[in-house]
């Protein structure tokens, strides 16, 4: 009988991709820095919502932090492809990989 893998998630470049309503989060919260991006605008394209306008932030995962100061970074992108293109440069950048 095969093992069954347990299932990790959606990884994208190595790190987890996960979304929450309107909210992305990129990283892991084990380590020291995490992306959440947040769609602020979308257009109809069909039936389906695109996103066209995307906030960025590179954020610290302390948890003693206040939500204010755990900001280390922000943007705003026009584009999923676009924000998630800069969250994984900040975050590689960030964590030193």
């Amino acid at each position: 009988m095969a093992a069954k893998k347990k299932s990790e998630g959606l990884m994208y470049k190595g790190h987890p991709l996960m979304r929450k309503d309107n909210l992305i989060y990129y990283g892991s919260m084990a380590q020291k820095y995490i992306i959440m991006m947040q769609v602020l605008e979308s257009v109809k394209n069909d039936d389906l919502d695109v996103a066209s306008r995307v906030s960025v932030q590179l954020q610290y995962t302390d948890p003693e932090l206040k939500s204010k100061d755990r900001i280390a970074k922000k943007a705003e992108k026009t584009g999923l492809y676009n924000a998630l293109d800069l969250a994984v440069i900040w975050l590689d950048r960030a964590l030193g990989s």
